[in-house]
């Protein structure tokens, strides 16, 4: 007789339960999430898009818009440390990213940051006519290679991430530069940097990494593998709010050649000077353009103090962790409900998120939402949950694919209110 799938799905929940509870217990992150302000009665799994709210943000915003502004005004340029701020907040990411001091600078959107990354990189690499990057890539990051190609007169050719080594060994020497992501946004896959950094040096080529999804996920070690430059953003894993601006890494022996394409005069050897010709900084300065968002700036810095006494493997831990557990619960509770898993199994071919395909991704998605389950969806068939060792448990793990079978076996997704689709998925 076969075993009645209520019976099995209730065993294996409690199950699942014991675990979890042993997993949190034993759990050296734990009290972190006190770093954190997440609203009652919500399971956030959307910190791959924008992190929770850390604690820390709301006072430092309230002294930089009442005192720093509102009494201190221009002064606070001075006073209160606004000039240095894009390089010495770029300096707290650089240690959650693996480089050294005065490598790493914050200021402007992402898209900038890899504009500036990518023309320069390829300026610096003349007469090599092909710019690589990925098909699978972020849409940005594509529309910026073909940009820059226009601009540049190079050939964009996309080439997937697995595939980039052999590449780069049969054409490399005609590759000015490779611009890749080390964990693929819609599924979560995760590349091997190191490697990929190494293949594309023998070829002589230049390579530039988006962060965007390992920054604050992962140990990210830029300078142990050579990099040459890397992008990423401020508002996911780093938390540092909705619009936090981005940084750019520009590794030492590069900064000299640094060719920055949009010339503003923060990155002026002598901003104030007011030369009428531009002189670069002779050091990451060179990097910066103009006047910063300061209040998002400062958000950003008050947001990365969530890390403090945090080492970057015990939150990698704590990540692959929930991401196998939350393979683990959609694997018991989810079979045949036509859900299948598109991130992998392999621990280390895994970033921080697990995503599920199932032909009613949006509706899904939708139904969990409204009941305070937050993830989203990605064309054209992806439930994507992004996890944050820093506050997000295994108990909340266990109960999202609960909430979500529940969903699904009882149809409710499919109901109006779910079908309508929101400008934001």
């Amino acid at each position: 007789m076969e075993a009645n799938p209520v019976t099995t799905a209730a065993d294996a929940l409690t199950a699942l339960a014991a675990r979890a509870a042993a997993l949190d217990a034993a759990d050296p992150l734990a009290g972190v999430r006190e770093r954190f302000l997440l609203p009652e009665g919500v399971i956030y799994l959307d910190g791959n898009s924008l992190g929770a709210l850390p604690a820390a943000v709301p006072p430092v915003l309230q002294d930089a818009v009442q005192r720093q502004w509102g009494t201190d005004l221009v002064r606070s340029w001075n006073d209160n440390g606004w000039w240095q701020a894009p390089q010495r907040v770029g300096d707290a990411i650089g240690r959650l990213i693996g480089a050294a001091a005065g490598q790493t600078v914050v200021g402007e959107s992402t898209s900038v940051q890899l504009f500036n990354a990518l023309t320069a990189a390829s300026r610096l690499r003349p007469g090599r006519p092909l710019l690589l990057t990925d098909p699978d890539h972020f849409p940005t990051d594509q529309y910026i290679a073909d940009s820059v190609g226009r601009l540049l007169g190079l050939e964009v050719r996309r080439v997937p991430a697995r595939e980039l080594s052999a590449a780069l060994a049969a054409d490399g020497e005609r590759v000015a530069v490779a611009a890749y992501a080390p964990v693929d946004y819609r599924t979560g896959e995760r590349y091997d940097m190191a490697a990929l950094t190494e293949a594309a040096h023998r070829a002589g080529a230049l390579i530039l990494w988006d962060l965007c999804h390992a920054a604050g996920a992962l140990p990210v070690e830029l300078d142990g593998i050579g990099a040459d430059f890397a992008v990423g953003c401020g508002y996911k894993y780093l938390s540092g709010g909705p619009g936090a601006p981005a940084f750019l890494y520009l590794a030492h022996r590069h900064q000299g050649s640094f060719d920055q394409p949009l010339t503003g005069w923060h990155g002026h050897a002598e901003p104030f000077a007011m030369e009428g010709r531009y002189r670069p900084a002779p050091d990451i300065a060179r990097a910066r353009i103009g006047t910063p968002p300061l209040l998002s700036l400062l958000a950003l810095e008050a947001a990365l103090t969530a890390f403090d006494g945090v080492e970057m493997a015990q939150v990698r831990a704590k990540n692959v962790s929930l991401t196998g557990f939350f393979l683990d619960c959609a694997d018991l509770l989810l079979d045949g409900l036509g859900f299948t898993a598109a991130t992998p199994r392999s621990p280390e071919l895994r970033g921080s998120q697990v995503s599920l395909r199932h032909p009613e991704a949006y509706p899904l998605v939708q139904a969990l939402v409204a009941r305070g389950v937050i993830g989203d969806m990605r064309a054209p068939d992806l439930l994507r949950f992004g996890v944050n060792g820093l506050y997000v448990s295994h108990t909340e793990v266990l109960e999202a694919v609960r909430q979500l079978r529940e969903v699904a076996v009882s149809g409710e997704h499919r109901g109006e209110r779910y079908q309508q689709r929101a400008t934001v998925t």
